[in-house]
Order: C-alpha cells, then structure tokens, then sequence
C-alpha cells in the first residue's frame, strides 16, 4: 500500500552538499510522520531528522544546523537538505514513514514502519 523511494545520493568531498529525495506512493502526505535514518556499515541504524504529522521538525544533534528536512505536499515528496557534509556523514540513509497513535502529532523511532529502499551518501576527506 505505501512505498517509497529514495535518490540524491551519492559521492561528494568534505564540506559539499547534496539533496535526498522520497517520493512516497500510496501515502497521504498529512496524518502521518516522516523521518531520514541513516546506518553505517557495523553502525546502528540512527534517526537523522523527524518530521511530525503537523509538520514539526527534530533533528538529531550531530546534523542540527547542516540538514534541513522539507516537503512538498503536492508531489507528496520529501527532501534532506545536506550541507557541510563531513566523512562521518558517510552511510546508507533512508527514507521512513509512521502513522501517530491517536492524541499524538508526533512519532517515536520505533513506531516507522515504512521504509525505503536507502540511498548511499559517501564523504570523503
């Protein structure tokens, strides 16, 4: 019913930026949480920025400042903005959505259950 697919990724040099898209099929762009997670190879899978279903914004502090998450409702698509990307930024990121439990706008990492297929973003120094 839901699928999404991300793109943008790729290689770039220290302090270069690029943008991530998700397109999401088959999923309302209202009522629901949109969040970039991103996992480095023998890393644990992070969350990078969350977008809740009113649009509110949170980002993780290691990007806060660099990343900027924004949507178009109209395409039903999502954007990750990544400036002064550095070496650690390097990792396969991806695209997730959540439906909020009734009450709440905002999402826990744990309630994505949607995800897209990731895209590889590498840094080099």
């Amino acid at each position: 019913r839901v699928q999404l697919v991300e793109s943008g990724g790729g290689a770039v040099q220290a302090g270069g930026s690029l943008r991530l898209s998700c397109a999401a099929f088959g999923y309302t762009s209202s009522g629901h949480c949109l969040g970039w997670f991103r996992q480095a190879p023998g890393k644990e899978r992070e969350g990078v920025v969350f977008i809740s279903a009113d649009g509110g914004t949170n980002y993780a502090d290691s990007v806060k400042g660099r990343f900027t998450i924004s949507q178009d409702n109209a395409k039903n698509t999502v954007y990750l903005q990544m400036n002064s990307l550095k070496p650690e930024d390097t990792a396969m990121y991806y695209c997730a959505a959540a439906y909020p439990p009734y009450g709440r706008m905002w999402c826990r990492q744990s309630e994505f259950n949607y995800w897209g297929q990731g895209t590889q973003v590498t840094v080099s120094s």
